[in-house]
C-alpha cells in the first residue's frame, strides 16, 4: 500500500451533531488535492453516536479509519492517532474546523519547507479572529502569557488545535508524552525544543465556535498544574 503523503488526524468526544458537517468538508479537501491523503477519526470515549457517525461514513469514503479509543482525554487520542497514522505529514485537526479546511495545505510542502513542526496560531502577525467573545480571548491570553513565562518563551498560541508534524518528529515526539489531557500541547512542543526541532507558527484566520468544551478560567489551573508535571519530567530525565 501507498504512504499517504498526509494524514489528518481527528479526535472526537462527543461530536455527533458537528461530526457529519467536519468529515464531510476533510473529504473535499483529500479528494482537491493531487497527493494520496488519509483522515483517521478517533473517537475517544463518546457517550453519544460518534463512533457510529464516523463508521459510516469512514465505510462510504476511501482512506478515511476510524479508532476507538475507551479512555478520555484529547491528548490520549491525538498521540494514539499520530502513531498509528501512516502520512509523510502528520497534521491534527479539531472537529469543530474553527480553521478554515483549505488553510491545512499552508502547513507542509510546498507552501511550507524547513521546518519540523508547524503550529497555528492566532496570535501570530497576520492572524485573524472571527467572532469571538472578549472574556474568551481574554482568558486566553492569560493562559498564554503563563505558558510563554514558564515553559514555551515566544511561541503566541500553543493551545490552537491545529499542528503538523514531520512524520519522524511524530513519532519521536508522541512517545514520550506523558499528559494525556488538553495541556498535552504544551508537553510536545516543550520535548521539540528539547530535541532542537525548529517550530514555526502558522497565522490562521480562526472562527469562535459557542459550543466549545474550554473553560478559560479552569483551564488555566490545569495548565499551571501540568506545567509543573512537565517540568518535573524534565528534571527527572522522563524525556531523554
Amino acid at each position: 500500500m501507498a504512504t499517504p503523503f498526509l494524514s489528518i488526524i481527528i479526535p472526537a468526544y462527543n461530536e455527533e451533531s458537528r461530526l457529519p458537517a467536519s468529515l464531510a468538508a476533510i473529504n473535499d479537501y483529500i479528494q482537491s488535492q493531487s497527493f494520496l491523503a488519509e483522515a483517521l477519526v478517533i473517537e475517544n470515549g463518546s457517550q453519544d453516536r460518534t463512533y457510529e457517525i464516523a463508521q459510516d461514513f469512514s465505510s462510504q469514503h476511501i482512506g478515511f479509519r476510524v479508532l476507538a479509543e475507551a479512555r478520555r482525554g484529547k491528548g490520549l487520542a491525538v498521540q494514539r492517532g499520530m502513531l498509528e497514522a501512516r502520512g509523510e505529514y502528520r497534521f491534527m485537526c479539531d472537529t469543530d474546523l474553527s480553521m478554515p479546511v483549505a488553510e491545512i495545505s499552508r502547513f507542509f510542502p510546498p507552501m511550507l519547507v524547513d521546518f519540523d513542526v508547524a503550529i497555528a496560531s492566532r496570535e501570530a502577525p497576520g492572524a485573524v479572529r472571527y467572532h469571538e467573545p472578549a472574556y474568551r480571548h481574554l482568558g486566553g491570553r492569560l493562559i498564554n502569557m503563563m505558558i510563554r513565562l514558564l515553559i514555551l518563551p515566544g511561541l503566541n498560541d500553543t493551545q490552537c488545535g491545529f499542528k503538523c508534524f514531520r512524520a519522524p518528529v511524530a513519532e519521536e515526539l508522541f512517545r514520550r508524552q506523558c499528559l494525556t489531557g488538553w495541556s498535552f500541547d504544551i508537553e510536545i512542543l516543550y520535548i521539540a525544543r528539547q530535541f532542537g526541532y525548529r517550530i514555526i507558527e502558522i497565522p490562521i484566520p480562526w472562527y469562535f465556535n459557542p459550543q466549545s468544551k474550554l473553560n478559560p478560567f479552569s483551564d488555566a489551573f490545569r495548565m499551571a498544574r501540568d506545567i509543573l508535571f512537565v517540568r518535573r519530567n524534565k528534571r527527572q530525565g522522563i524525556y531523554g
